[in-house]
């Protein structure tokens, strides 16, 4: 069974950092380009950061240089580690595939105060 499992949200300070983290079972995830998506409330869900199999990354403009996103293939997980935080950041966080997309996990909600 696929499964996506993402976790390491919380409540922070504007200029504040996090690290999410993606666990995935029941794939093959070496092999899988990967991606992280938020959806703030009212939004439509965005890609902001994604990572091909074999580690090329590329930001959406409004995380560039302040997200980085990595893998462990050997360890089934993904992450973003996530810098110099922003109110409008945040939004719940989910992981998923560029396309074909897998089950969505119950997603790690992020949330920046001012």
């Amino acid at each position: 069974q696929v499964q996506l499992v993402e976790s390491g949200g919380g409540l922070v300070q504007a200029g504040g950092s996090l690290r999410l983290s993606c666990a995935a079972s029941g794939t093959i995830f070496s092999i899988n380009a990967m991606g992280w998506y938020r959806q703030a409330p009212g939004k439509q869900r965005e890609l902001v950061a994604r990572i091909t199999s074999g580690g090329s990354t590329d930001y959406a403009d409004s995380v560039k240089g302040r997200y980085a996103i990595s893998r462990d293939n050997a360890k089934n997980t993904m992450y973003l580690q996530m810098n110099s935080l922003k109110p409008e950041d945040t939004a719940v966080y989910y992981c998923n595939r560029l396309w074909n997309f897998l089950p969505w996990g119950q997603g790690t909600q992020v949330t920046v105060s001012s």
